[in-house]
């Protein structure tokens, strides 16, 4: 196990294998699994909720296609590996807050030979502005929210209008939103897409639409309509079983 004190935020990160795959390694903070990284085979996502991410990523374009991908949050970089090995070429950057901890994840596990990844150190929000002048993405990834509680700057409508004024037309921004039971947080999020895009859907295990379990649930935005068909390749793609939302459909979910 590698291990790295974060300055910046006060706690541990740690590397370790996955004892139960091989080539895979876990990224822990405090104790807490974030991130999984099979480095042999980066096709394979092992979390639940980067999974469903993945799937909306294969529907961009064509399978080979390169994209453009932003990662706001970088965490171990899985669904940068992800882009790298099922789309070469790819033009990426990924924006994490603590300079420690992407210098840890990339010493312990370096990205694939020929990514073309940029990084970037500070906030979220903050980065928008400081990206390559006249770049859009395919897919912006927010993957910074893990509980109830999450940054005021970042969960609200006028961050994500500003995220979705830099997706090329077709392109999706994806919001990671993990909640406890209630989903006060997936609820107002969903509320502040809305207002920000034209075209929201929720993607997750059909279980957590109860409201009764914590767990993660996607939030998928567009600028422009869902392609005919979309929701239901999400929903094949599985983890099984799965439910997308659009439309009236998310009245529930929004109350």
């Amino acid at each position: 196990m590698s291990s790295r004190f974060l300055r910046t935020s006060g706690v541990h990160a740690t590397v370790e294998p996955d004892p139960w795959h091989t080539n895979a390694f876990v990224l822990s903070i405090d104790g807490a699994e974030q991130s999984h990284v099979n480095v042999a085979q980066p096709r394979e996502v092992f979390y639940e909720y980067l999974r469903r991410i993945a799937n909306a990523i294969d529907l961009l374009k064509p399978a080979g296609e390169p994209i453009t991908a932003l990662h706001l949050g970088a965490g171990a970089l899985t669904l940068a590996r992800y882009i790298q090995a099922t789309r070469p070429g790819s033009v990426q950057h990924a924006v994490e807050l603590e300079r420690e901890l992407l210098d840890f994840v990339l010493d312990q596990l370096p990205m694939p030979a020929g990514t073309l990844l940029t990084s970037h150190v500070g906030d979220a929000r903050e980065a928008l502005t400081e990206l390559p002048e006249g770049i859009h993405f395919d897919v912006i990834i927010l993957d910074i929210f893990s509980g109830p509680e999450a940054p005021a700057h970042l969960a609200c409508s006028d961050f994500y209008q500003e995220a979705a004024a830099l997706l090329a037309p077709y392109g999706i921004l994806a919001i990671n939103v993990g909640d406890e039971p209630g989903f006060t947080l997936v609820t107002s999020q969903c509320k502040a897409l809305q207002e920000a895009m034209g075209h929201v859907a929720a993607y997750g295990t059909s279980m957590l639409f109860s409201r009764r379990y914590p767990g993660n649930i996607i939030l998928l935005g567009k600028n422009s309509p869902w392609p005919e068909g979309w929701a239901k390749q999400l929903v094949a793609a599985g983890p099984h079983p799965a439910t997308v939302l659009t439309g009236v459909e998310l009245d529930d979910l929004t109350g």
